[in-house]
């Protein structure tokens, strides 16, 4: 989808970026990283030709850049900045339709645009017709990612997009945004300073320094295989606790050793098929999926009578959770099975910590 070859950089007598060559795979998701100035920004937006590049070629689905009108290809190309450059006077749906309209398209086929991208993107419809300032930091930057998708772009190019947001937002967007990907699956270069948000988001990882690329692999060989001792000090030591980003919460879904019930099922009803079943753990679904409550059985002790508990606010796991984050929550809050929920909230199953502690046992085994 993105080949770069032999591309050079210059500021004046500064060198940017110094004969850098990759090729970036349709559908994946690309991070570039490296120190404050190294040139991955400048790499980033030489792509849509924000900047231009002194040597070399960049090729963008079969075409040149260079043979592109700029103007064109930056219609064509998704683009989100740390900054989110929302317009303060615009709604969030004139913000969202503002490169559709600039492609004519009617308004109809705009307004199910905009609708289809603030379901996407977990907003309210409700949202359309609020401004910036009405919205917190992490909603101003879905907001952003909408618009970037407006125009269905095959491309999206994202620059520290998550790095004013705070750590705990910071996380769910983190989630909200890979269980986007794994829908739309457009082809993404993303900018960032956090090698943790590297490793959790990143297919591919690209490691600049002072213009130069370093290493250029797949998270699981980067970890396991460091080019330098500077990729190892980027790395950080903890790179084999690390490893468990590589791992997500989706992936060790159970779909058996519990029952759902409605949301509107008496307890009583509730307590009664749990016994017939023998079974310790139940959820209550609302009629479109979400995870309501969950009852817990207890079984008896010699000095303990069996006991019914509802829990009316369940700890949850996001299915895009990695295993590290799974992990630290389950023992922080004592709990050895967990509800998963998806970013629409919806129910899809329950995760076991002995199954995580099975995958700690294989991945702390790095070298």
């Amino acid at each position: 989808m993105i080949k770069l070859t032999n591309i050079s950089k210059t500021f004046g007598k500064k060198i940017a970026v110094n004969n850098l060559s990759l090729h970036i795979e349709k559908g994946s998701l690309t991070m570039f990283i490296g120190p404050s100035g190294c040139g991955k920004t400048t790499t980033l937006r030489m792509i849509n030709r924000l900047t231009p590049y002194n040597k070399g070629n960049i090729i963008v689905n079969g075409t040149s850049v260079s043979d592109i009108d700029p103007v064109e290809l930056r219609r064509n190309i998704g683009y989100v900045i740390q900054e989110i450059g929302l317009f303060p006077h615009f709604t969030v749906f004139e913000n969202i339709a503002i490169v559709p309209r600039l492609l004519k398209w009617e308004q109809k086929k705009i307004e199910q645009r905009v609708e289809e991208l603030l379901e996407l993107v977990t907003l309210d419809q409700s949202f359309s017709q609020k401004y910036p300032l009405q919205l917190s930091g992490g909603e101003r930057q879905r907001v952003g990612l909408a618009r970037a998708l407006a125009a269905e772009p095959e491309i999206l190019l994202m620059d520290e997009p998550f790095g004013a947001i705070d750590p705990i937002n910071r996380l769910k967007l983190q989630d909200s945004f890979l269980e986007i990907q794994e829908e739309i699956k457009k082809t993404i270069v993303f900018v960032t300073h956090d090698i943790n948000e590297a490793i959790k988001l990143g297919d591919k990882i690209a490691i600049i320094n002072e213009g130069n690329l370093i290493q250029y692999d797949n998270v699981s060989k980067i970890l396991s295989d460091p080019a330098n001792e500077f990729v190892e000090s980027l790395l950080g030591q903890d790179r084999s606790i690390k490893a468990l980003s590589l791992e997500k919460a989706k992936d060790y879904v159970l779909k058996d050793g519990f029952i759902t019930v409605s949301d509107s099922e008496s307890h009583e009803s509730v307590e009664k098929k749990m016994k017939e079943k023998n079974i310790e753990i139940a959820f209550a679904l609302d009629k479109n999926n979400h995870l309501i409550s969950r009852f817990v059985l207890e079984k008896a002790t010699e000095t303990k009578k069996q006991k019914f508990i509802h829990d009316p606010g369940p700890w949850i796991i996001e299915r895009q959770n990695n295993i590290k984050e799974t992990l630290s929550k389950m023992l922080e809050i004592g709990e050895k099975k967990l509800p998963v929920v998806n970013r629409k909230k919806e129910f899809v199953g329950i995760i076991k910590l002995s199954n995580i502690f099975e995958e700690v046992n294989k991945k702390t085994n790095i070298s």
